[in-house]
């Protein structure tokens, strides 16, 4: 059997920028650090070595296909959301889909209450990083106790050549309602333009990307505050619709996964990066293929139910021109 992907052409003028939130990637050991308790061999999910694999297997095959139609690699950047810790990256990056990928990793623990992280893998062929740092989003329950959520992760370097900054996501969950939650996302907004506004002082012209899970759409009051204030462009707008978004609840479509950019993506200039295209990577063998809800991403888990499948989430891209 002739393998396609051997005769798929290599665009080396575009380069792809993607997204995911893997969905909970605990690695199967105790760690009294983080909220693990869930994802350990002896517990109710009975998260085991053979599990992790799978979950292993089934992630990296994904990410090294993202972009792959029209770029004919796998991507430059991915930017994660529900990592662990380091080994559990580690685990990924080493993985078989993904050993040749030459990807290395940024992260640092925050005190996210799940114990999840945000990350960002990168081909050090492709991306060569010069300083990365987290930012605390300080928040208070409704008894004055402070509410841990995950850090936002700036990652700054040069993308073949050329220097970019990239922030990281994922944003305080809408689990105790929409309205309830949505003063904890407008902090989150509020610190990302704060650093935007930072970098720019220091280079007016930075070329800025931010991606993430939002747990908002574009639509919603923290996005579109995000937009205006630091004038990006969110190309995902136009992606979500009644049949088709990133992640699928109470039998509702939601395109909480996304990336936005400065403005100067647009500029024809020679040598530099323009905005090419943006898309959900949504193919076939990430979804359910039968049932009531087909068409669905395929889970990990549904509650303590194992299902076995890739994430909650479908990942997000952008395509760059040089």
């Amino acid at each position: 059997m002739i393998d396609d992907s051997e005769y798929i052409l290599v665009r080396h003028d575009l380069q792809t920028v993607a997204f995911y939130n893997v969905e909970n990637l605990f690695d199967f050991y105790d760690d009294s650090r983080t909220g693990d308790n869930d994802f350990l061999p002896i517990s109710v999910k009975r998260w085991t070595y053979k599990r992790y694999e799978n979950k292993l297997r089934k992630l990296s095959f994904a990410i090294s296909n993202i972009g792959k139609k029209e770029t004919g690699k796998h991507p430059a950047i991915v930017g994660l959301a529900e990592v662990e810790n380091a080994k559990a990256i580690q685990d990924l990056i080493n993985y078989k889909h993904l050993e040749d990928c030459h990807y290395n990793y940024v992260h640092y623990d925050s005190l996210d209450e799940r114990g999840i992280d945000v990350a960002l893998i990168y081909d050090t062929t492709a991306f060569k990083v010069t300083h990365s740092e987290v930012f605390r989003i300080h928040l208070i329950d409704q008894l004055g106790i402070p509410d841990y959520t995950r850090d936002i992760l700036l990652v700054s370097g040069f993308l073949d050549g050329e220097f970019m900054h990239v922030i990281v996501n994922h944003w305080s969950s809408r689990r105790e309602g929409e309205k309830e939650t949505e003063p904890k996302r407008m902090a989150s907004s509020h610190k990302v333009s704060e650093i935007i506004a930072n970098l720019r002082l220091e280079n007016p012209d930075a070329k800025i990307i931010v991606m993430g899970d939002f747990n908002d759409d574009p639509s919603s009051n923290s996005m579109k505050q995000l937009i205006k204030t630091s004038n990006l462009y969110n190309p995902m707008e136009t992606l979500r619709s009644f049949s088709r978004g990133t992640t699928y609840h109470c039998r509702q479509w939601n395109l909480f996964d996304q990336i936005i950019f400065s403005t100067n993506f647009f500029e024809n200039t020679p040598d530099t990066f323009e905005f090419e295209m943006a898309n959900i990577f949504d193919d076939d063998f990430l979804k359910l293929f039968s049932g009531s809800f087909k068409g669905t991403p395929f889970r990990t888990y549904v509650g303590k139910k194992y299902m076995g499948g890739y994430s909650d989430h479908f990942p997000v891209y952008v395509i760059f021109k040089k």
